[in-house]
């Protein structure tokens, strides 16, 4: 079976003053797969993410979206065609959740059907009128998702976007989103540095440790790791759950 890259990065490196953030990463996205791209906090996860859609310029290498190098087209055109979901949800607060939306139809995307997104992301589409301020974080980050589709985008970006979320919603959120992957056919990447949230949502998973990617395989083959950075990661989930089971049993953490 032929494997179609979606987006390819070929020794992308970034670097700000004498810190390297990103260090020549080489690396393909099949189309429609599921991506998690983990990491501790100044790993260069989202700054490797942000290249795909040019919110951050390489110093050197190149970034290409089915095959067309992103640095050779207009930026603001590349940014509407990829769905991005923000960490801080980044909705406008002085317009209704249904201009929210359909922001990009004032570019020149069209109408999108703000209702029928709405249903996809789990909210009822009376929702539409309401300002962004009287929504609870959970749904404001549904708007979020809502928005990011809304131009049709067959690329979705998330930058850990559920990190401010009660675990409760978190996980109904991340579910939501794994089926609105399925159902539209997406390519999708999420920058966590939740390895449980990465194992049970994606279908391969990227370790990223000062710049590079130490590890990539599927959420079984990590789970199988027994050494490496890949295994300290995995170790967390791993000790919570057999703690979780101990207390279940009747014993202690």
């Amino acid at each position: 079976m032929t494997t179609t890259t979606a987006i390819a990065f070929e020794g992308v490196t970034k670097r700000y003053g004498d810190a390297t953030v990103v260090d020549a990463v080489t690396l393909d996205i099949a189309e429609g797969s599921f991506v998690a791209l983990v990491g501790t906090s100044g790993s260069g996860k989202s700054t490797l993410l942000k290249m795909v859609n040019r919110l951050v310029e390489p110093d050197a290498g190149a970034v290409r979206v089915a095959g067309a190098a992103v640095a050779g087209g207009d930026a603001p055109a590349l940014r509407r065609s990829i769905g991005y979901v923000f960490q801080n949800v980044g909705l406008f607060p002085h317009l209704s959740v249904a201009d929210n939306i359909a922001i990009r139809a004032r570019l020149g995307e069209g109408v999108p059907d703000v209702g029928a997104l709405l249903t996809q992301v789990g909210l009822e589409p009376d929702v539409a009128g309401r300002s962004p301020r009287a929504l609870s974080g959970g749904q404001q980050q549904r708007v979020g998702i809502a928005r990011a589709l809304a131009g049709d985008a067959k690329i979705l970006l998330m930058d850990e976007p559920f990190g401010a979320l009660d675990p409760v919603t978190r996980e109904r959120i991340g579910q939501t989103v794994r089926d609105l992957h399925v159902a539209r056919g997406l390519t999708t990447i999420m920058v966590t540095h939740d390895m449980g949230e990465a194992l049970l949502l994606a279908d391969r998973v990227l370790v990223m440790v000062a710049g590079r990617i130490v590890a990539d395989a599927t959420p079984a083959e990590m789970l199988r790791a027994e050494d490496g950075p890949a295994a300290a990661l995995v170790a967390v989930p791993r000790g919570q759950a057999a703690r979780m089971q101990a207390l279940a049993d009747g014993g202690a953490a």
